[in-house]
Formats: C-alpha cells, structure tokens, sequence
C-alpha cells in the first residue's frame, strides 16, 4: 500500500455498501466531497494529504446484483483522537453519485504495533542466521567479484535512468527485462543488449526508446508479476516477441542454458497474450485518429492529471464541462453532443456504455484502461501515458 512520505501510525479500515453500480473512483470522489467543509478547512482530507498526515486513499469495490460492495483503506500518521475524527467522518458519507450507500468502520490498525512484532521476529531470524553464517566458498566470492565488475559497466538510458547493458542504445535488436538485477545476469552470459523497466508501472519513456528498435523481445518473469508487465508493455509499447522464465522462476536466476532456451522458445506478443490468459483492450492510433487535434488534447491531460477530474468536448473542440471523475458517468449520459473526454480515472465498461450509445466517434482519454472492455467501433480509448509518450516522440522528431 502506498502511504505516500507518511509515518503510518494507524489504517483505517471501512466497508462501503452502494445501492447501485460505480466504480472506486466514484468512492473517492464522494469520500472526499462529501467530508469537504464538516469542520474547519485544517481537517479536509486533501489538505490532510498535502501536509502528509494521512496517505493515498485506496477503495477495493466489486459488484454484485445491481449493488457494489467494498472497502475504504485510509493510512493516518495523526494521533489516535484524530484518526477517529476521520474514521466518524468517513462513516458519515451516505451516498455515491445518485445512490445511497452506508459505510462501516470495521477496523483502525496499529501499525507500530504490528511493526514491532515483525522486529522482534526479523531480529530472531537474523540471530538465527548469525549463527550458521560461513565464511564465503571461493566460487561465491568469484561471482561477488563478476557481479561488481558487471554493475560497473551497466548504463542508465532516458529521463528515467532506466538500467541497460551497453549495447541497449546502439544495438537494432532490444530485450526488455523487469529490473536490474535481470539486466546484470543477462550481461553475466553474454546478452549486453538489454534494458529494465523498473517494476510493473512501464515509464513512459521507454516508447522513444524502442521507436528506433528494429526488433524489441520481452524477456519476463514465469509468476504474475511477469503477467501484469507483458499486459502494460502490450497496451502502449511495441513488442514483437515475448520470452518467459520457467514458471516460478525470474530472469535474474537463471542459468545460460536456461536463458538460451527461454529466447529460443520466444513467441509472438499474440500467442503470449494468450498463453497468460491476458485479455487486453486494444488502444487507438493516436497520430492517426486524433491528428493535429493531439495539439490541443495534450495541455488538458496536464490540468487535470492527479485532480480527479473530467474535461469534456464537442466535436469543435468546444468544452462542454468540467466535472468531478465521480460525477463523469451521470454527466455524459445526460449530455447529447459529446465527443472527446479526457479524465484522471479508469475507462470502465459504464462508460464505453454510455459513449456507445452515440453515433459517431467518441474518444475517451483516462489514466488507465479498466480490464476486458467491450468496445465498438466507434468507440476509442486510450490512456493519458500513451497520449503524452506519442505527443513527445512526434516533438522530438520535429
């Protein structure tokens, strides 16, 4: 859980009961419009964020027979007093968008005491191994000595630093790999052309980087960590073939007969899609579909990127409206003329539901794609990542 720069002291912990369908993002917006203004501005949740006193608000929801259920998490560095003020005033919150919702606190957790167990636990552990430590066998203080002479000749590739083999810039043929412990023991036998992502969230960065590449393989670990980075890669970046470790295994572990036969044994992005079972909602050609209206789209992604909300267009370019993510949906479906919407939250099938309901092309531009979507033709989507990296990489060609 991200708690941003906070000490957590205490999560709270709640549960939402709505009498209808929305999203977490519908959560977040009630949460925090709905608590605005109880008592003096000191106490609003985003200015209890800005001061860091309580971290990222995360919401877990599911529907199930027309009503959503889920859960509120909040981490709060503020004293016990405190955090049940904010627990009372999350528990107040009686509806979502047009429906009406009950929230429960089910729990507040200390974290430090939770903390200091896992000390003492930690402390027996490394007690324990204190105690059976050896003194290094000859063949481990030689790959000590390999791996400190490879991390030397490592570089760092784009605004992001990404960790690559020296080759990664210059060579036509690219594997992409998860981390720099990947790059380091693909170099160890051999492979200097590589570059690592750095974790699940692929920068955006890296498309400037593989537009060059005559060839790009992605090189990923056989566990589900491996899954959620093939599907990101597969939604913005271009991917021509895909090599997995054995499964329960990462790239960093393997051997050099593993490694040949894993690149040997490479597949099309297609066939590795659905090998994982991974479903995946194609995106629009952005150059081709948006054009020179790319220009103008571009600055509204930075206006509301982190604010939880939603410009809406007409065909002309014309804003219509700004709304609250939370209040997108019931805003679209009582509007006629829309084409564009560009939004800080996820393209859900609610949606793609309602923009289907038009005739013509509508876009719809958000941070992140929800999962399986159903889309027709007319309806295009694609994320605000993928909108800035292509507006980047036209810049920089011009």
């Amino acid at each position: 859980m991200s708690t941003q720069s906070l000490s957590t002291k205490y999560i709270i912990e709640a549960r939402i009961e709505v009498d209808g369908v929305v999203d977490k993002n519908d959560v977040i917006g009630a949460t925090f419009g709905q608590t605005e203004g109880i008592f003096s501005s000191d106490l609003d949740l985003r200015e209890l964020q800005k001061s860091g006193r309580i971290g990222r608000i995360e919401v877990q929801v599911h529907s199930q027979g027309g009503r959503t259920i889920g859960k509120i998490i909040i981490p709060s560095s503020m004293d016990r007093f405190y955090t049940a003020l904010i627990a009372a005033m999350v528990e107040s919150l009686d509806k979502v968008g047009p429906y009406s919702a009950k929230v429960t606190i089910e729990k507040i957790e200390d974290v430090r005491g939770e903390k200091r167990k896992k000390i003492v636990e930690r402390a027996r552990a490394i007690l324990y191994e204190w105690e059976k430590q050896k003194v290094p066998m000859e063949t481990e203080v030689i790959r000590e000595l390999e791996e400190s002479v490879l991390k030397a000749k490592l570089i760092e590739l784009g605004p992001d630093k990404l960790p690559a083999g020296p080759d990664a810039e210059t060579a036509d043929e690219v594997i992409i790999t998860e981390g720099r412990a990947d790059v380091i023991n693909l170099m160890r036998y051999g492979y200097r052309n590589v570059i690592a992502v750095g974790g699940v969230k692929v920068p955006a960065s890296l498309q400037k980087i593989l537009s060059k590449k005559s060839r790009v393989i992605a090189f990923l670990d056989g566990d589900r960590g491996g899954d959620m980075i093939l599907r990101e890669l597969s939604q913005n970046f271009k991917v021509d073939l895909v090599a997995r470790a054995p499964y329960g295994k990462e790239v960093e572990e393997l051997t050099a007969k593993e490694i040949s036969e894993a690149l040997e044994a490479a597949v099309p992005l297609e066939e590795a899609l659905k090998r994982a079972r991974i479903s995946v909602t194609p995106t629009v050609d952005t150059k081709q579909l948006l054009g020179d209206i790319l220009e103008k789209i571009q600055p509204l992604v930075g206006e509301i990127e982190g604010n939880l909300m939603g410009i809406v267009l007409d065909k002309d370019m014309n804003e219509l409206f700004r709304v609250p993510v939370s209040e997108l949906a019931q805003k679209l479906s009582e509007t006629p003329q829309f084409k564009y919407v560009v939004f800080d939250g996820v393209i859900t099938q609610r949606l793609v539901d309602i923009a289907a309901a038009r005739d013509e092309d509508i876009f719809l531009i958000g941070a992140r794609l929800g999962e399986n979507l159903s889309l027709k033709p007319h309806i295009h989507v694609l994320t605000m990542d993928k909108l800035r990296s292509e507006y980047a990489s036209e810049h920089s060609q011009n």
